[in-house]
């Protein structure tokens, strides 16, 4: 590719969209970054040091001293980070410090692969390639439970649904950079799909958007 790439990624939690950012990172050879990780630090940070989850001050000086080179996927993976980072989310000097970063990682030379939930939206309005990606919240939750089970944990589906809908509701309904699809994003519902055959669907729009540069 002969300038800059930027595929960015949205969706609910669990809708596959992590794992296919991967995939096309790794295909198309661009540095990735799940921005969701970003946030998993810094309630990490506030939950390590004691700190509450609401307390703007900690949270914003945790915000300034995440690294993206030091985002430890593993470490960041447990439920309650995840479950804090929403509430966190919402604080909007802390999404506005992320997204400075976010841009920064975007706007790298050659480009780079994003995922979350506002990068089509707010990080990168002007990336070439915006997927939006979906799945039912069913699906969404068994997802997650066999994920869950595959590390040799337990859950109760009911209770991973119930947790997805009330984040969805707190993603979709926050005043700041709420979630939802770009006026330009693809819609990718990956309810029925494999990772292969959602990969295969992103590849074909992505190397449409790559051939139409040729044409302009």
């Amino acid at each position: 590719m002969s300038r800059s790439l930027i595929i960015a990624i949205d969706g609910p939690a669990a809708s596959g969209k992590g794992t296919l950012a991967r995939r096309l990172a790794d295909y198309y050879h661009l540095p990735h970054l799940d921005t969701g990780l970003t946030y998993r630090a810094v309630a990490h940070m506030l939950l390590t040091k004691g700190w509450p989850l609401d307390d703007e001050a900690h949270a914003i000086e945790a915000a300034r001293l995440v690294d993206l080179g030091h985002l430890d996927r593993e470490g960041l993976s447990a439920h309650a980070v995840a479950d804090a980072a929403s509430r966190v989310a919402v604080i909007a000097e802390v999404r506005r410090i992320l997204v400075e970063k976010q841009r920064a990682f975007a706007n790298q030379d050659g480009g780079a692969v994003l995922d979350g939930r506002d990068i089509g939206t707010v990080v990168c309005p002007e990336a070439e390639v915006k997927l939006y990606v979906t799945a039912s919240a069913e699906v969404r939750a068994m997802r997650r439970l066999r994920d869950i089970e595959g590390r040799g944990g337990k859950a109760d589906f009911d209770e991973i649904l119930s947790d997805i809908k009330l984040r969805d509701e707190r993603d979709m309904g926050r005043a700041d950079s709420p979630l939802k699809p770009a006026a330009d994003a693809h819609l990718l519902d990956t309810s029925e799909m494999s990772i292969e055959t959602a990969f295969l669907a992103a590849k074909a729009i992505i190397d449409d958007a790559i051939a139409k540069r040729s044409e302009i």
